[in-house]
């Protein structure tokens, strides 16, 4: 049947029953079903999968509409292209007026902004809206507001080369989807969600710091730095998990009803340390838990004029934000950027916001794009999965030694969730009742328990800032509340006895990477005070990670090779995107270390020379190794010993060289760098 064929029929079975179909007893259910599905099938769109693509390569997913305090707390369909989000499609029943009503607009790009979308739709099939979802919603925008195209179902056949050529799948393949979207790219009041969200929560530490400063006046910049980042990544979480109906919708907006707002605030939390188990809400000492409780907060106070006001700004219809569909890769790119800047405390105990010295002599905070993530961990993580039983999975362990807020590890943990979970469905879900479930929309998810399993066994992270170790467990542990509900919760506390998540304490930690404890070696550790120590932050990789690293093979002497290894123990992947710094502004004892402890720091080098080096002896005989990295090692002086150590080893598996092209919006050019030992099964080439 030709597409004007199926058109021509919708459009006259619609005008020939549209009274029936305008009246209050026809749902948007129904719509979909009739008139919605076969639309954009008829665009070319396998809207019920009948391809068997598995979860994570569906053309559309179709979601459980949650209607929480009123409001949907999900787009109807979301429409992808290899599993990336293209655009939504929210659906309303014909008794809505689409061109006149306020509300459905508003909702639609509220949810498109959000998810860093360019572009949606919003459709009783009676109408049919595109709106332009790069303008911050306001709740009093007219329904015009950002609409590039309207028409009705009487214009479908007479349009249907308009919107096919934007909107159907072969269109989107070929580009044009995206080219209709950043044709109007810099138009005037377009911003993107992360630069906004971004403002609004350094908005919030600045006002925290500020009055936890004054009524607290006894409190030390550290615990002044960490109560804040506490109190920001607390509030995030619950409103999150509220928008996922995970939480109980509005309970911290009815917080700004009455006085004693922290009071309250803090009963929240206990609630939350019950049901979760999470860093963020560890107040109690338990028994197996690898940090100590925070006894910190609890004693502090907090006006509630500066509650209310962060609190005010998170609920329809104020707020511009669906968390529902803010996904870790914008929340990530956020918190990249908040933790470009410190707290610090003058004289007269008033906080103040900085940049860090570290970012401001590398020229600012570069967050990684998700598609460089995407095919580092594919070259890597997806590389060792191939043909792997989810039990022998269990055994790979995947590390990124300069974590920062967890992009690497959020997209190796993904890529472990995805093959997990298609490995059950083709084995027979029947078979694996306890490891996945039926969802909405008839997908298959991961049992709690299975994410929980995942993450503790194979995801591990170092980072030499205490503020990105924490940001990095918050963006795991909302990874693995992502498609759970107060039901999904309340069977694995009933099935296993145990809280929603896991404790991160023993996979994520704080540390310096490229620096042990023979730092002190032939020094007198005394000399040495607490602020110095924690500058320095030695990490001893084998007492941290004794089950992965068992014996000590290296030595702060020079490696002539990279080939030693671990003693038969080691990382199956090491990934991420080390600090690009050079050396010269350390101290100048960090400056012996560098150059005694590693081949690749010669001449004025910087410090991914080193990341490289340290990342590669990480690594067990088997193991994959990628990092982005700047390319002026290929060429430089100080890239010389980096150069001879690949070269001699004969290590490299493969380079992508960007040349000139910028991944970051700086002046870095870079390339992606991949490495494995003598002897795998990846390739080496030299150089």
């Amino acid at each position: 049947m030709r597409t004007s064929k199926i058109i021509a029929d919708l459009v006259q079975r619609f005008e020939t029953h549209r009274d029936a179909y305008r009246s209050q007893g026809y749902n948007e259910a129904q719509l979909r079903r009739e008139f919605i599905d076969p639309f954009f099938e008829a665009l070319g769109w396998d809207v019920t999968n009948r391809a068997g693509y598995s979860e994570a390569y569906k053309d559309v997913i179709h979601e459980d509409a949650l209607k929480v305090g009123g409001a949907t707390k999900a787009p109807d369909c979301c429409f992808r292209i290899g599993g990336v989000r293209k655009f939504f499609v929210e659906v309303k029943k014909p008794a809505v007026n689409v061109k006149e009503e306020v509300g459905p607009a508003y909702q639609l790009r509220r949810y498109a902004w959000s998810a860093k979308l360019p572009l949606s739709l919003l459709t009783d099939f009676e109408e049919f809206a595109v709106y332009d979802c790069r303008f911050p919603p306001k709740p009093n925008d007219k329904p015009s507001t950002g609409r590039l195209l309207y028409c009705t179902y009487q214009d479908y056949l007479t349009r249907w080369e308009e919107i096919a050529a934007v909107f159907g799948k072969e269109a989107v393949l070929k580009g044009s989807f995206d080219k209709y979207a950043v044709s109007g790219k810099g138009k005037r009041g377009t911003s993107q969600v992360d630069a906004e969200f971004l403002t609004e929560i350094e908005q919030w530490r600045e006002a925290l710091a500020r009055n936890l400063a004054l009524r607290n006046p006894d409190l030390p910049v550290r615990d002044l730095n960490f109560a804040v980042q506490r109190t920001i990544d607390r509030i995030i979480f619950l409103r999150m998990c509220e928008d996922r109906g995970i939480e109980p919708y509005g309970q911290l907006q009815a917080l700004l009803n009455g006085e004693n707002v922290y009071e309250r605030l803090r009963y929240l939390y206990v609630l939350a340390d019950d049901r979760y188990n999470s860093g963020p809400f560890h107040f109690k000492p338990e028994k197996g838990r690898a940090e100590p409780p925070d006894t910190l907060t609890p004693t502090l106070f907090i006006d509630d004029k500066v509650l209310k006001e962060i609190l005010r700004r998170l609920y329809y219809p104020e707020s511009p934000y669906e968390f529902s569909v803010l996904s870790a890769d914008i929340l990530g790119n956020v918190y990249e950027q908040f933790l470009g800047k410190v707290i610090r405390l003058t004289a007269g105990h008033r906080a103040v916001i900085e940049e860090k010295p570290e970012v401001k002599k590398a020229g600012g905070v570069y967050y990684t794009p998700a598609y460089i993530v995407e095919y580092i961990v594919k070259q890597t993580v997806g590389k060792l999965c191939e043909g792997k039983t989810p039990k022998q999975i269990a055994r790979l362990r995947i590390l990124d030694p300069a974590c920062g807020s967890g992009s690497f590890l959020i997209g190796a943990y993904a890529c472990l969730l995805n093959h997990h979970r298609d490995w059950y469905v083709k084995d027979g879900p029947g078979k694996h009742t306890k490891e996945i479930y039926q969802g909405p929309g008839g997908q298959w998810l991961l049992a709690t328990q299975e994410k929980k399993r995942i993450l503790l066994n194979n995801i591990y992270g170092v980072d030499i800032d205490s503020q990105a170790v924490e940001v990095t467990k918050l963006s795991l542990l909302l990874k693995v509340l992502e498609g759970e509900s107060q039901d999904t919760l309340r069977r694995q506390l009933r099935m296993w006895r145990e809280r929603a998540l896991p404790d991160l304490g023993s996979n994520i930690k704080c540390g310096n990477s490229l620096i042990g404890p023979d730092y002190y070696q032939g020094r007198q550790v005394a000399l040495f005070d607490d602020e110095e120590i924690r500058r320095v932050n030695p990490f001893d990789w084998h007492a941290e990670f004794p089950h992965i690293l068992p014996s000590r093979t290296r030595k702060s002497t020079p490696s002539p090779s990279m080939g030693e290894g671990q003693g038969g123990g080691g990382f199956d992947a090491v990934i991420g995107n080390p600090p690009y710094v050079r050396i010269q502004g350390f101290p100048g004892d960090q400056i012996e270390y560098f150059t005694k402890r590693y081949s690749s720091a010669t001449g004025n080098c910087d410090l991914y020379v080193s990341f490289v080096e340290r990342g590669y002896e990480l690594l067990n005989s088997q193991g994959r190794f990628g990092f982005i990295l700047p390319n002026k090692f290929f060429k430089t002086d100080y890239g010389f010993g980096l150069r001879k150590l690949l070269s001699v080893a004969k290590v490299i598996a493969s380079i992508v060289n960007f040349g000139s092209d910028q991944v970051f919006d700086a002046t870095t050019y870079t390339c992606l760098l991949f490495l494995a030992k003598p002897g795998s099964s990846s390739p080496s080439v030299s150089i």
